[in-house]
């Protein structure tokens, strides 16, 4: 299937550009970042900022794994790298010619402006998106209204998600995010013939 493919080929970039990081932090003092990196990962061909973030953590680099990002793996920092993403319409696509259903996950963190938030919507229903994830533990109280708003004008069903990946690395807890608003179609409603 198209959706594999496309993983692979997203999969297949993630290997160059953590030897990229690595040499950044190596510029920067931190050596042995893509060796320590990879005691983190499962799966060597999905190593991500994440795993480095814990070795530098682990290594005694920095503190936490806010302090690494903020430090070292965010734009204009030294290990930071950007990826080579699938466009929307492909990601659309292979999500769907799947049966499933694409969502814009934490569209809060993405720093667009009005404009170009509008025009990531308009063409992300124009390629068949469904859903957009309203309550994240990433977006504010404010944002979890503007994309219920957004979610009712572009007439999308709406998700919800705590981003948890452990207890000291993420921003909420599992269970304490607000429930969606009533009138918001949850995107596992659109899944309910198939989820026994």
């Amino acid at each position: 299937p198209l959706i594999q493919h496309g993983l692979e080929a997203t999969r297949g970039g993630r290997g160059p550009r953590a030897l990229e990081m690595a040499a950044g932090l190596a510029a920067a003092g931190i050596a042995n970042a893509y060796e320590g990196a990879l005691k983190f990962v499962g799966n060597p061909e999905l190593i991500s900022r994440t795993h480095f973030a814990r070795f530098l953590v682990e290594s005694g680099a920095c503190v936490d794994t806010y302090e690494v990002f903020r430090k070292y793996l965010t734009e204009g920092k030294p290990g930071y790298v950007p990826h080579r993403w699938a466009s929307l319409k492909d990601a659309v696509a292979w999500i769907t010619q799947t049966g499933g259903i694409a969502v814009i996950a934490h569209p809060g963190r993405y720093k667009f402006t009005a404009n170009e938030e509008y025009a990531l919507f308009s063409e992300f229903k124009a390629h068949g998106g469904r859903a957009v994830e309203v309550i994240t533990g990433s977006h504010t109280v404010a944002e979890y209204t503007e994309y219920a708003d957004v979610a009712r004008e572009f007439g999308l069903a709406a998700s919800r998600g705590s981003d948890f990946h452990c207890p000291v690395e993420s921003r909420t807890d599992l269970g304490t995010l607000p429930n969606l608003p009533k009138d918001l179609t949850p995107v596992w409603e659109l899944l309910a013939d198939r989820i026994q």
